[in-house]
């Protein structure tokens, strides 16, 4: 029994420096946002939500960015999908604005976020 506890051991430690084996990567279930966006009005600096559309476009994939007010400000969307991205921002009384091409990269687990803030202006 000594004997195969030793080589069980002996295993262990011979295949752990191996490099051709990854590391174990502990992931999460939680699914994360890959924009994060605040608009805000150019001139007072105000944080705008009511009756803002953020739409977020890669190519042919297009997403209208989701507002939880009870939580943040911030739209959200892109939730697990890395892209370059271009952001439209729409609000009756505001210029449209569009956004220069934002890049969400992703690790071996998860997206790694933008926190973007645009500001919009009026219009006169």
């Amino acid at each position: 029994m000594k004997k195969i506890i030793l080589l069980l051991v002996f295993l262990n430690f011979a295949c752990s420096g191996d490099d051709d084996v990854a590391d174990d990567v502990n992931c999460t279930e939680e699914a994360r946002a890959g924009l994060m966006v605040l608009v805000k009005d150019a001139i007072s600096g105000v944080e705008l939500t009511e009756g803002v559309t953020v739409t977020a476009t890669d190519g042919s994939y297009v997403e209208e960015l989701t507002n939880f007010p009870e939580f943040s400000n911030e739209f959200t969307g892109a939730y697990e999908r890395a892209g370059t991205y271009i952001l439209t921002v729409t609000k009756e009384g505001y210029v449209t604005h569009t956004s220069e091409p934002i890049v969400v990269g992703e690790d071996e687990c998860h997206v790694i976020g933008e926190h973007v803030t645009i500001e919009i202006y009026g219009q006169d």
